[in-house]
């Protein structure tokens, strides 16, 4: 009586809306057809409740789950080994099941429709009984330590969409029935250890989407049959044991996006087809066996934003089409027997990381330039007639003429060279021994104080070098004397690696000169930006004024070079883990703070191209107070070009003028490069980064947004990568006013993973919720 009474308290009168609440006298008369036990008048007051009791998703539509559904569940609990106790709430009749009471569980009518029980720790197996959910749509029990094999009872659910078992320890193949499933769109299988081929029938779900399988050990040839999946949008079967070729089919699937083949065996030649995969954002058919050329089509595909060819044994040349992709941000087909020269717009796009192992192929670095072809001084053809006089075989003496002349003349070159150098080296040597100022000491020009060590370079040099402290010493001379190496160009101008005649390596910067203020207003600001010291802040270490207008910019030289490059341009063997991530995360996050707080400097073109690692991959901001160097028409070109990368706050199109919060956008962009591994240039869907992860997490596939190297320790960083996530989200808020303040960003970071343990992972605790949205 008391556990029927209990019900009727629960089922009829907590869930009653206001508009409809049922008087007191009613409810009581309900309690007493309960004690006589007139189950059939129960059963239908409860239906009136459900009537009367708006329904929403959140809600309980006050249906008990029905006896089936439960007997499922209690093997399936039993099946599972919970360490942490998880499933202690699924303790009663099943009465509790579908309120909302039992962790995971949600309900319709009375029927599981979605299990969903991440991050929780989990050993065990999937029970077979779970064929008995005949409503479910989702199972989610990614992150654990469930092994067994996959139920072949779960590919007969007629209702099922989704279903995220990766980052678990399955074993078997994966079964057939799968492709039985005719609503299935999302099979989410990776990282874990099946084995056998990918059956041909998960062709049969025509409304699949998306398909993961990477990081197993499936074997077989491609799936012929998924190319007759007309809605699949993704496609990663990486880090798996597959061979064969390429089907010529694969150009029909015409909406896909994302297309993963890399680290397998694949062999044979890339199909000219594959240019018709008009959608393709990503290709990765890294580490595989793939010969011949590669196709011109590929540069039909317009929406390409990363290309990864790399450790194949591709020949030929690289086709010029490729240079023409409007929104290719990343590629890289090192390694592989490519041969002739790289296209010019592709080598001045991509650093040589991109071109390397190639040992025929020419024309992406300064050591590898391309044999030079003498074309005629009007760029013209030649006439017949003198076509015909160069074909004129020369005598020997008028070949030995020809060298002995060609001598000469480098012999009278080298003479010149060795002659201006001793002359610009006495003139140095007489401006030190003629009482130069020495380090730490001030010179001034007209009246103005000059802020460093200012060093008159003697020679035909002309010009002034004015040194900031720090460990290098050198002359004007030395300077531009120095071996250059081009490092990239910005909206600011070129940046060089230069090696000085020591041994000793910076880096140079050398500005646009019809951009750049007046040397007046040049030099107050230079020197100001000379005296800025932070650990996570390039450090200016001099400049030079030449007699020309030339300006030159020197800094510390960072051995591992850009963020960007460091994420988007390294080889598929050099994984960067979760800590390094965090605390590249956090100097950025100190040096930009330091710059607010201490300086009252506005960053303005954060980005990853900007954030250069030195060799303990900590991080340094460049570029900082270049903004005060340049005229406002620079700076304007400054903030466009960082909308195009993907890194410029929106309010910015209409304010012309960065502040604090957007350089906290720009900081919380990279943050989300750093968890995605994906680039801010890259198009997504038609949107941008910030905006694609939202749109992943609203739709509850949260932790599909990871980077895939990041998802292979969730167990250990599962809340740290969330808690990160969040707070990403909170920097990009469309909203100025919404987001923190750089400080409080550090703060949080801190909290996140602090300094002084070696981990604050969660271990397998209550997942952190995701701004706006149901995470997972």
């Amino acid at each position: 009586m008391d556990s029927q009474n209990h019900i009727s308290n629960t089922f009829c009168c907590c869930r009653v809306s206001n508009r409809h609440r049922i008087s007191h006298k009613r409810r009581e008369k309900w309690k007493s057809d309960i004690r006589s036990h007139n189950l059939l008048i129960f059963l239908s007051l409860l239906f009136l409740c459900a009537l009367f009791q708006p329904v929403t998703s959140d809600m309980w539509d006050g249906v008990i789950v029905t006896a089936a559904d439960y007997q499922s569940l209690q093997a399936f609990k039993h099946e599972l080994d919970d360490p942490k106790g998880f499933l202690k709430s699924w303790n009663d009749s099943g009465y509790g099941a579908c309120s909302g009471g039992w962790a995971g569980i949600k309900c319709a009518q009375g029927q599981v429709i979605v299990i969903q029980l991440p991050w929780k720790g989990l050993g065990g197996r999937i029970t077979e009984k779970i064929g008995q959910l005949q409503a479910l749509r989702k199972l989610s029990l990614h992150d654990n330590r469930i092994g067994g094999s996959i139920p072949a009872s779960l590919g007969l659910l007629p209702s099922l969409r989704g279903v995220q078992l990766f980052n678990n320890m399955l074993s078997g193949s994966i079964p057939p029935s799968l492709g039985f499933s005719p609503l299935l769109q999302n099979l989410d299988l990776s990282n874990n250890s099946l084995t056998g081929s990918i059956p041909d029938s998960l062709a049969n779900s025509t409304k699949l989407y998306r398909v993961a399988l990477s990081i197993n050990s499936l074997s077989g040839s491609f799936p012929i049959s998924l190319t007759h999946s007309p809605s699949l949008n993704f496609l990663s079967i990486s880090h798996n044991n597959l061979s064969g070729n390429i089907p010529n089919e694969i150009g029909s699937l015409s909406n896909l996006r994302i297309l993963d083949l890399s680290s397998n065996a694949i062999t044979g030649s890339l199909p000219a087809s594959i240019g018709k995969l008009q959608n393709l954002t990503v290709l990765n058919l890294s580490r595989n066996r793939i010969q011949g050329p590669i196709p011109t089509s590929l540069g039909n595909i317009s929406t390409l934003a990363q290309l990864d060819l790399s450790l194949n044994n591709l020949s030929d040349a690289i086709p010029a089409s490729l240079a023409d992709l409007p929104h290719l941000g990343f590629l890289n087909v090192s390694y592989n027997n490519l041969s002739g020269s790289v296209p010019t717009l592709l080598s001045h796009k991509f650093n040589e990381s991109s071109f390397v192992g190639n040992i025929q192929l020419c024309g992406y670095s300064a050591l590898t330039s391309c044999p030079s072809e003498a074309p005629s001084q009007s760029g013209v053809a030649p006439a017949p007639e003198v076509a015909k006089r160069r074909r004129r075989r020369l005598s020997t003496k008028d070949r030995i003429l020809i060298a002995a002349a060609v001598l000469l003349v480098v012999l009278f070159l080298l003479c010149c060279i060795l002659l201006c150098c001793l002359i610009r080296k006495r003139a140095a040597s007489k401006s030190k021994d003629g009482g130069v100022a020495g380090a730490g000491a001030a010179r001034t020009e007209k009246g103005v104080p000059v802020g460093g060590v200012e060093i008159e370079s003697g020679g035909e040099a002309g010009g002034k070098l004015v040194h900031f402290d720090g460990p290098m010493a050198f002359t004007a001379d030395d300077l531009l004397c120095a071996t250059a190496e081009i490092m990239g160009k910005s909206t600011f101008g070129t940046v060089y690696k230069a090696t000085l005649e020591d041994g000793s390596e910076v880096a140079v910067k050398r500005l646009r000169e019809k951009i750049t203020k007046n040397q007046r207003e040049f030099e107050a600001e230079v020197n100001i930006l000379g005296k800025i010291r932070h650990p996570n802040l390039l450090a200016l270490r001099a400049y030079y004024l030449g007699p020309k207008g030339e300006k030159l910019l020197v800094f510390d030289y960072m051995p591992k070079g850009s963020l960007a490059a460091f994420l988007h341009a390294r080889g598929p063997d050099t994984p960067i883990d979760w800590p390094t991530r965090m605390r590249i995360a956090k100097g950025m996050a100190r040096g930009l703070s330091y710059l607010h707080s201490n300086e009252n400097i506005i960053h303005g073109n954060l980005t990853s191209s900007n954030v250069l690692l030195d060799e303990q991959t900590d991080s340094k901001i460049a570029d900082y107070g270049l903004s005060k160097l340049m005229t406002a028409a620079a700076n304007s070109n400054v903030i466009a070009t960082a909308g195009a990368l993907g890194y410029r706050a929106p309010e910015l199109s209409k304010l012309k003028k960065a502040n604090t919060k957007t350089d906290v956008y720009s900081l919380g962009v990279i943050i989300l490069e750093l968890l995605t591994g994906k680039s801010p240039g890259e198009p997504m869907n038609g949107l941008d980064l910030p905006q694609w992860v939202a749109s992943i997490v609203k739709e509850e596939w949260t932790n599909e947004v990871f980077d895939l190297e990041l998802m292979r320790d969730a167990s250990v960083i599962g809340n740290e990568l969330l808690n990160t996530l969040k707070l990403a989200l909170h920097c990009v808020d469309p909203s100025p006013s919404a987001r923190p303040e750089v400080l409080q960003v550090l703060q949080q970071l801190e909290e996140i993973r602090p300094e002084t343990a070696a981990s604050s992972a969660d271990d397998g605790g209550a997942e952190p919720s995701i701004p706006s949205t149901t995470s997972e």
